[in-house]
């Protein structure tokens, strides 16, 4: 199959790459470079750099390299950022997929795998999460990728011949096995990247924020997914769709993870006992949010490999060690 990747300079699309690639399928990425890196798309895929914006170009791409299916993870993705930046975010986010939908359409293909994220639930009624739960988000970010799903929605009522899935990540985790890829954001928000980044001393202290909320130990409670698995989830969704589905599905490992774990996970992987400091709650942080990933194990056949949180952490180990400046520097 001939598949698009847009945002597949970034960590989760750069992975999605590889796999697809592994797979024998024929990869094309699409990615504007403002956050992604080049040296982490896979040298057998085809690359154009273009912004998902660009809907002439985006239609030229498709028609060049007969494209069968797409799988669209270029997005904007800091939550504080999009409460400061609304507009950035619904141009970057939903406008952006519009404009790649308005080029699938007009290369007349009708497949897309949908990077979503479980911020389209805002402040959860339960746990776990399900994916028929009431979706309010509390975040332009969210709501960004929520505008999204509506349009997909009314797409497919429009256009039988159309589908879609939509993924709703939990955190994402990790790093590619071989040590070919990982996490590197400028700047680097993620937790496990932190608490790492200051074991091999790139940080002085890792912060955590808050450390009183009506929790085992305090902190907060969140489901960690493997990259890999994710992506793994991606290519499945991808192969089950069939003309006229809108389908939905929550991926997580189904547990949850208080940050006092992740910390202690990190110093056991790393060996290293260094420092952190606690400091007030983030604003907008609920106190547990985990998923139930039954229905995407059920009809995808997907289930993850990764369910130990020391595993985790230590993929991501294995890629910092060795690209301590990401992808600036290697050994």
């Amino acid at each position: 199959m001939n598949v698009l990747v847009a945002g597949g300079a970034g960590y989760i699309g750069s992975h999605a790459v590889k796999q697809l690639l592994d797979a024998g399928h024929r990869v094309v990425v699409v990615d504007n470079l403002y956050r992604g890196h080049r040296p982490a798309v896979d040298p057998r895929a085809a690359f154009h750099q273009l912004d998902i914006a660009d809907t002439e170009a985006l239609t030229q791409a498709f028609f060049t390299h007969a494209i069968d299916a797409v799988m669209q993870f270029a997005a904007l993705t800091y939550v504080g950022e999009s409460v400061a930046e609304p507009l950035s975010y619904y141009y970057n986010n939903t406008a952006g997929t519009i404009s790649l939908l308005r080029a699938m359409k007009a290369a007349g293909v009708n497949r897309i795998v949908f990077s979503s994220t479980a911020a389209v639930y805002g402040e959860p009624e339960r746990t776990p999460i399900v994916e028929t739960i009431r979706q309010e988000p509390v975040n332009p970010y969210g709501w960004s990728k929520w505008c999204v799903e509506r349009v997909l929605r009314d797409y497919v009522a429009a256009n039988r011949d159309f589908s879609f899935v939509a993924l709703r990540y939990f955190n994402v985790a990790g790093a590619a096995a071989d040590g070919s890829l990982g996490e590197d954001h400028d700047p680097e928000t993620h937790l496990i990247p932190a608490l790492l980044l200051t074991a091999l001393g790139k940080r002085e202290r890792a912060t955590v924020f808050g450390a009183d909320y009506p929790t085992p130990d305090g902190t907060c409670i969140r489901d960690y997914i493997h990259v890999e698995d994710l992506c793994n989830a991606h290519i499945s969704a991808m192969n089950a769709l069939q003309p006229g589905d809108a389908r939905c599905y929550n991926l997580g490992i189904g547990h949850g993870y208080s940050v006092r774990e992740v910390i202690d996970a990190a110093k056991r992987v790393t060996g290293v006992d260094f420092p952190v400091e606690y400091g007030p709650r983030r604003a907008g942080d609920p106190a547990v949010l985990y998923a139930s990933a039954q229905k995407a194990m059920s009809e995808l056949g997907w289930s993850p490999r990764y369910t130990d949180l020391d595993g985790i952490v230590a993929t991501a180990w294995n890629w910092f060690r060795r690209h301590p400046n990401g992808y600036g520097e290697s050994d």
